[in-house]
Protein backbone atom coordinates (compact mmCIF):
# COMPACT_ATOMS: atom_id res chain seq x y z
CA UNK A 1 0.00 0.00 0.00
CA UNK A 2 1.41 3.55 -0.96
CA UNK A 3 2.24 5.63 1.94
CA UNK A 4 0.86 9.09 2.28
CA UNK A 5 1.44 11.74 4.89
CA UNK A 6 -2.15 14.03 4.89
CA UNK A 7 -4.13 14.97 7.67
CA UNK A 8 -7.66 14.33 7.61
CA UNK A 9 -10.75 15.36 10.26
CA UNK A 10 -13.57 14.02 11.26
CA UNK A 11 -16.58 16.89 12.06
CA UNK A 12 -20.18 15.47 13.88
CA UNK A 13 -22.99 17.15 14.72
CA UNK A 14 -26.26 15.12 16.60
CA UNK A 15 -28.83 17.03 14.50
CA UNK A 16 -29.21 18.90 11.58
CA UNK A 17 -30.36 22.42 13.46
CA UNK A 18 -26.60 22.08 15.27
CA UNK A 19 -23.71 23.91 14.31
CA UNK A 20 -20.88 22.37 13.50
CA UNK A 21 -18.62 26.18 12.88
CA UNK A 22 -16.84 25.61 16.19
CA UNK A 23 -15.17 22.10 15.40
CA UNK A 24 -14.81 23.31 11.42
CA UNK A 25 -12.77 26.69 12.98
CA UNK A 26 -10.34 24.33 15.47
CA UNK A 27 -9.69 21.52 12.45
CA UNK A 28 -9.28 24.75 10.20
CA UNK A 29 -6.54 26.46 12.68
CA UNK A 30 -4.86 22.92 12.99
CA UNK A 31 -4.05 23.14 8.77
CA UNK A 32 -6.98 20.47 7.47
CA UNK A 33 -7.92 21.87 4.15
CA UNK A 34 -11.71 21.75 3.66
CA UNK A 35 -11.49 19.19 1.18
CA UNK A 36 -10.03 16.89 4.00
CA UNK A 37 -12.71 17.67 6.48
CA UNK A 38 -15.93 15.16 6.48
CA UNK A 39 -18.93 16.37 8.11
CA UNK A 40 -21.90 14.19 9.34
CA UNK A 41 -25.11 15.46 10.80
CA UNK A 42 -26.72 12.80 12.49
CA UNK A 43 -26.28 11.17 15.69
CA UNK A 44 -23.27 9.00 17.13
CA UNK A 45 -24.61 5.78 17.65
CA UNK A 46 -23.66 3.47 15.35
CA UNK A 47 -20.72 3.97 12.85
CA UNK A 48 -23.22 3.58 9.94
CA UNK A 49 -22.57 7.11 8.81
CA UNK A 50 -22.02 8.36 5.25
CA UNK A 51 -19.02 10.93 5.39
CA UNK A 52 -17.43 8.61 8.41
CA UNK A 53 -18.03 5.85 5.71
CA UNK A 54 -15.98 8.20 3.23
CA UNK A 55 -13.10 9.31 5.90
CA UNK A 56 -12.03 5.82 6.31
CA UNK A 57 -12.07 4.48 2.77
CA UNK A 58 -10.29 8.23 2.08
CA UNK A 59 -7.07 7.69 4.39
CA UNK A 60 -4.37 5.48 3.37
CA UNK A 61 -1.15 4.45 5.84
CA UNK A 62 0.50 7.50 6.80
CA UNK A 63 -2.31 9.65 6.87
CA UNK A 64 -3.48 11.06 10.52
CA UNK A 65 -7.50 11.44 11.10
CA UNK A 66 -8.18 14.64 13.94
CA UNK A 67 -11.21 14.73 15.87
CA UNK A 68 -12.26 17.77 18.21
CA UNK A 69 -13.37 15.01 21.03
CA UNK A 70 -13.76 10.83 21.22
CA UNK A 71 -17.74 11.78 21.44
CA UNK A 72 -18.05 13.24 17.60
CA UNK A 73 -16.26 10.28 16.15
CA UNK A 74 -18.19 7.51 18.84
CA UNK A 75 -20.71 7.25 21.43
CA UNK A 76 -19.77 4.10 22.62
CA UNK A 77 -16.48 2.40 23.46
CA UNK A 78 -17.40 -0.47 21.24
CA UNK A 79 -17.93 1.69 17.91
CA UNK A 80 -14.75 3.83 18.72
CA UNK A 81 -12.34 0.93 19.30
CA UNK A 82 -14.12 -0.74 16.13
CA UNK A 83 -13.36 2.97 14.15
CA UNK A 84 -9.77 3.27 15.60
CA UNK A 85 -9.02 -0.28 15.19
CA UNK A 86 -9.67 0.01 11.48
CA UNK A 87 -7.58 3.65 10.93
CA UNK A 88 -4.70 1.28 12.51
CA UNK A 89 -5.65 -1.38 10.41
CA UNK A 90 -4.46 0.31 7.53
CA UNK A 91 -1.49 2.39 9.04
CA UNK A 92 -3.47 5.40 9.92
CA UNK A 93 -2.78 7.49 12.89
CA UNK A 94 -5.95 8.90 15.13
CA UNK A 95 -5.58 12.41 17.09
CA UNK A 96 -8.24 13.73 19.66
CA UNK A 97 -7.63 17.77 20.48
CA UNK A 98 -9.84 17.36 23.52
CA UNK A 99 -8.61 14.25 25.19
CA UNK A 100 -5.00 14.28 24.00
CA UNK A 101 -4.77 11.58 22.50
CA UNK A 102 -2.61 10.30 19.74
CA UNK A 103 -2.34 6.58 18.59
CA UNK A 104 1.35 6.52 17.73
CA UNK A 105 2.08 6.44 21.57
CA UNK A 106 1.23 3.28 23.56
CA UNK A 107 -0.08 6.13 26.35
CA UNK A 108 -2.79 7.82 23.58
CA UNK A 109 -3.87 4.44 22.92
CA UNK A 110 -4.62 3.44 26.36
CA UNK A 111 -6.00 7.01 27.17
CA UNK A 112 -8.57 6.26 24.45
CA UNK A 113 -9.50 3.12 25.58
CA UNK A 114 -10.16 4.63 28.81
CA UNK A 115 -11.80 8.02 27.78
CA UNK A 116 -14.42 5.45 25.58
CA UNK A 117 -14.95 3.67 28.82
CA UNK A 118 -15.77 6.39 30.69
CA UNK A 119 -17.83 8.38 28.21
CA UNK A 120 -20.06 4.87 27.59
CA UNK A 121 -20.59 4.62 31.40
CA UNK A 122 -21.57 8.47 32.09
CA UNK A 123 -24.41 7.51 29.39
CA UNK A 124 -25.39 4.32 30.95
CA UNK A 125 -25.90 6.26 34.10
CA UNK A 126 -27.70 9.08 32.21
CA UNK A 127 -30.06 6.33 30.94
CA UNK A 128 -30.49 4.95 34.64
CA UNK A 129 -31.14 8.12 35.94
CA UNK A 130 -33.93 8.59 33.11
CA UNK A 131 -35.35 5.23 33.73
CA UNK A 132 -35.37 5.92 37.57
CA UNK A 133 -37.61 9.18 37.13
CA UNK A 134 -39.77 7.61 35.16
CA UNK A 135 -40.50 4.96 37.19
CA UNK A 136 -41.06 7.23 40.45
CA UNK A 137 -43.30 9.26 38.11
CA UNK A 138 -45.37 6.31 37.60
CA UNK A 139 -45.46 5.73 41.16
CA UNK A 140 -47.15 9.22 41.76
CA UNK A 141 -49.22 8.65 39.51
CA UNK A 142 -48.28 11.11 37.12
CA UNK A 143 -49.02 10.57 33.55
CA UNK A 144 -46.55 10.75 31.13
CA UNK A 145 -46.68 11.19 27.07
CA UNK A 146 -49.36 12.46 25.44
CA UNK A 147 -52.57 13.67 27.38
CA UNK A 148 -55.28 10.95 26.84
CA UNK A 149 -57.92 12.69 24.27
CA UNK A 150 -61.69 12.35 26.20
CA UNK A 151 -64.27 10.46 24.76
CA UNK A 152 -67.40 12.15 23.35
CA UNK A 153 -70.53 11.57 25.41
CA UNK A 154 -72.05 9.93 22.62
CA UNK A 155 -69.03 7.50 22.14
CA UNK A 156 -71.61 4.42 22.86
CA UNK A 157 -73.96 5.63 20.56
CA UNK A 158 -71.28 6.31 17.63
CA UNK A 159 -70.38 2.84 18.05
CA UNK A 160 -73.61 1.60 18.01
CA UNK A 161 -74.47 3.50 14.80
CA UNK A 162 -70.74 2.35 13.45
CA UNK A 163 -71.74 -1.45 13.99
CA UNK A 164 -75.45 -0.81 12.89
CA UNK A 165 -73.95 -0.40 9.53
CA UNK A 166 -75.57 3.68 10.03
CA UNK A 167 -72.19 5.09 9.92
CA UNK A 168 -68.78 4.64 8.25
CA UNK A 169 -66.44 4.59 9.77
CA UNK A 170 -64.72 8.06 8.19
CA UNK A 171 -67.93 9.50 10.09
CA UNK A 172 -67.22 8.07 13.25
CA UNK A 173 -63.38 8.73 13.30
CA UNK A 174 -64.47 12.68 12.03
CA UNK A 175 -66.92 12.71 15.00
CA UNK A 176 -64.99 10.96 17.48
CA UNK A 177 -62.08 13.23 16.29
CA UNK A 178 -59.56 9.95 17.16
CA UNK A 179 -56.99 8.20 14.74
CA UNK A 180 -57.84 4.90 13.43
CA UNK A 181 -55.08 2.87 15.55
CA UNK A 182 -56.68 5.21 19.02
CA UNK A 183 -60.59 4.52 17.95
CA UNK A 184 -59.99 1.07 17.70
CA UNK A 185 -57.92 0.81 21.15
CA UNK A 186 -60.69 3.19 23.22
CA UNK A 187 -63.12 0.52 21.83
CA UNK A 188 -61.67 -2.55 23.35
CA UNK A 189 -61.33 -0.52 26.67
CA UNK A 190 -64.99 0.11 26.38
CA UNK A 191 -66.38 -3.25 24.99
CA UNK A 192 -64.29 -4.39 28.03
CA UNK A 193 -66.26 -1.66 30.35
CA UNK A 194 -69.52 -3.48 29.46
CA UNK A 195 -68.78 -6.81 29.72
CA UNK A 196 -67.53 -5.94 33.91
Amino acid sequence: MPTTNNTYAYVRVSSLDQNEDRQLDAMTALGVPPERIFVDKQSGKDANRPQLQELLDAVRRGDTVIVESVSRLARNTRDLLDIVERLTAKGVDFISQKEKIDTTTPTGKFMLTVFGAVAELERGYIKQRQAEGIASAKRRGVHLGRPVKKLPENFGELVRCYERGKLSFADVLAETGLKEATFYRRLREYRAGKRR
